[in-house]
């Protein structure tokens, strides 16, 4: 990483594979320089940034393509090193052919993640906001991808940054006490110290509190449709998805192994396991089938209980959602089948905020069902203006930060030195400062940024 300013950079931009066109990216200080060498046309040492020119590449007398090249000279551009960019026609043959060609006249094909690397070493982005690059490329729903963006505007940043801040003023005075040490003075307010630390544990606690919701959205909601034998969990699957996705019958046990399927409700990704009936099993593939649902359902953030409104007792439905009910995972209670019921038989289901009554197979109450699930899971912890965590790495520094606070606030009430208090808001800081990238090392770095696509 010594070097890593001295080189230039290329590779494939687009994704692989025949298109219409494909862009090729070169970063570095040689970057106009070494596309100027191969391009028949304007001299682009000579052009202004953020323009673009049409002309050829060529190898020699050989003409490679005919391109557009966009110029981006440092430090107006992502990495804020010269960029250009050449939009080619998108064989694999021809892209190839150039990538080879500029690496022949001093470029080096590009790592994975470098763009964004040299984005962050540079100053551009910092390492919370790099590494929403990614997860806005990799983002599959309009929730997911508006919190990366919240992330890669510098939200997530601007919020640690002030905690840093007001954490470092008080650092500076308790280093300052331990310059004085032999004069027994006090430079930082106890009670002012403990109540920033309270203040600052009430955001980190929100944030860390956040990452259940951030990653769920991220990665999808993990929604499982369970009850028993026929009560209609799989005609619910192909009613919610609009297709025949799941095997419908009216012999018991059809489902005997989970079916997934994901569902965007209001723009988050629900992914939907349609799990084999809860009964005592007849034989030994349903019964695997019976513990694969139990397993389901502890690891999912929703559970869809679907029952049989016409045939099953209170006293049934009431042992069924206690033997369910997980600490920390919401329930929602489908009464299906209501086109069978009268209107007193309907009036004794119950009516509460996480139930509701449909009938699958007629399609009534769908909509409503949908709204219901994204309520249950989502709408009430969901806020535009909230920051919320997504990524592992930043929970745990997270953590571990509120780990040193509150061995900070231990250390203020059976009154320790100043050194041993300075040694927990210095880890304090260390750990905020991972997340940012106010503090890393190359392992992390390498860490982070292998796991980009390559180009970007």
């Amino acid at each position: 990483m010594t070097n890593i300013k001295e080189e230039t950079i290329v590779a494939l931009a687009t994704p692989n594979g025949i298109g219409a066109i494909g862009v090729i990216r070169l970063s570095g200080p040689d970057a106009i320089t070494i596309a100027n060498s191969v391009f028949k046309g304007k001299d682009l040492s000579k052009q202004a940034s953020h323009t673009i020119h049409f002309g050829q590449i060529v190898d020699g007398e050989v003409v490679l393509d005919e391109v557009l090249v966009s110029l981006f000279i440092a430090p107006k551009s992502y990495t804020r090193e010269n960029v250009v960019e050449i939009s080619c026609h998108g064989s694999n043959y021809i892209i190839e052919s150039i990538i080879k060609l500029l690496i022949k006249n001093g470029a080096r094909s590009a790592k994975p993640g470098e763009f964004t690397l040299r984005a962050f070493i540079n100053g551009q982005l910092d390492l919370s906001q790099a590494e929403a690059v990614a997860d806005l490329i990799a983002s599959n729903s309009k929730a997911s991808q508006q919190v990366a963006m919240q992330q890669l505007r510098g939200g997530f940043s601007t919020q640690l940054q002030s905690l840093r801040d007001q954490l470092v003023t008080f650092a500076s005075l308790v280093e300052l006490e331990l310059d004085f040490s032999e004069e027994d003075v006090e430079f930082a307010n106890r009670e002012q110290l403990q109540q920033l630390i309270h203040d600052i544990m009430k955001v980190i606690s929100r944030l860390i509190q956040s990452f259940k919701l951030g990653n769920a959205i991220k990665q999808g909601v993990n929604t499982v449709i369970a009850g028993r034998p026929n009560a209609g969990k799989s005609t619910l699957l192909n009613t919610l998805l609009n297709e025949d996705r799941a095997i419908v019958s009216h012999i018991p046990g059809t489902t005997r192994d989970t079916i997934e399927e994901v569902l965007n409700i209001n723009g988050i990704n629900f992914r939907l396991i349609d799990t084999a009936g809860l009964r005592e099993a007849t034989d030994t593939i349903e019964q695997i089938g019976v513990q694969r649902t139990m397993e389901k359902i502890s690891q999912s953030a929703l559970l869809i209980y679907v029952f049989d409104a016409e045939k099953i007792t209170i006293s049934d439905l009431n042992s069924d959602i206690a033997s369910l009910q997980r600490p920390n995972i919401p329930m929602l209670l489908v009464a299906n089948k209501i086109d069978l019921l009268s209107t007193e038989q309907k009036t004794a289901l119950p009516h509460t905020d996480s139930s509701i009554l449909i009938s699958a197979k007629e399609k009534q109450h769908i909509d409503e069902l949908k709204n219901k699930i994204y309520y249950v899971a989502v709408k009430e912890k969901l806020n535009d203006d909230e920051t919320l965590v997504t990524n592992i790495r930043h929970l745990e520094a997270l953590q571990k930060t509120e780990e040193a606070l509150l061995r900070l606030l231990n250390g203020i009430d059976t009154q320790v030195t100043s050194d041993f208090l300075a040694m927990d808001i210095k880890q304090a800081l260390h750990y905020l400062g991972q997340i940012t990238g106010a503090v890393t090392t190359d392992d992390l770095l390498d860490n982070i940024f292998s796991k980009f696509c390559i180009g970007k």
